[in-house]
């Protein structure tokens, strides 16, 4: 079984909407396990357990949330110390709102966190451009939840946005569950001479 842990923080509730909703791709998975945690509850012993791990953050002035950046800062540099997740699949996703109808911000806290997750040595899911609602929520990088409109009127993340963030709960699943026991990046690989 593989088991998907959820972390995130939310300010008005879209962030932990758009958990919820990977939450439920991903169960879609046959003999998967989800978890979802706010930020500031996550242990280290949460992620050893884990298979997969995919973060969540609202965007603050271009930036993940402080709640999320300590988490970073307090649990996840612990484990990556001692390389305890190495080969465990990451994944990202945010919300937030911002002039320009693009999410001001949104790009660049996207490519942090997978910074972050690339730093611990996991294996980086991104959203593909075929992923279903992608071309109204989605960026390379992941799938991105526009809370408010092109004036700033809050709106709240809408349903229709939350197709690819579905999709994308499913696909880190399914790639969690493919490498789940095969403990392919445990040891560093030899260099051939």
């Amino acid at each position: 079984m593989a088991n998907v842990l959820i972390v995130y923080a939310t300010d008005y509730g879209n962030t932990r909407k758009m958990a919820e909703a990977i939450a439920s791709g991903a169960m879609s998975v046959p003999d998967t396990q989800v978890s979802l945690k706010l930020a500031e509850d996550v242990t280290t012993d949460d992620l050893i357990a884990s298979d997969a791990l995919i973060v969540g953050t609202p965007v603050h002035m271009g930036s993940p949330d402080w709640r999320v950046k300590k988490f970073i800062d307090t649990v996840c540099s612990r484990l990556w110390m001692k390389d305890s997740m190495v080969g465990k699949v990451g994944a990202i996703f945010a919300t937030g709102s911002g002039y320009g109808n693009a999410g001001g911000g949104s790009e660049l806290t996207m490519l942090a966190l997978l910074n972050n997750l690339a730093e611990l040595g996991m294996v980086l899911v991104p959203l593909p451009k075929n992923t279903p609602g992608y071309y109204l929520a989605g960026l390379q990088w992941g799938p991105y939840g526009r809370s408010a409109g092109e004036k700033m009127e809050q709106t709240g993340v809408t349903d229709e946005r939350l197709e690819a963030a579905t999709y994308h709960g499913a696909n880190v699943s399914r790639i969690a569950s493919v490498l789940k026991g095969h403990d392919l990046f445990a040891k560093p690989i030899p260099v051939l001479a």
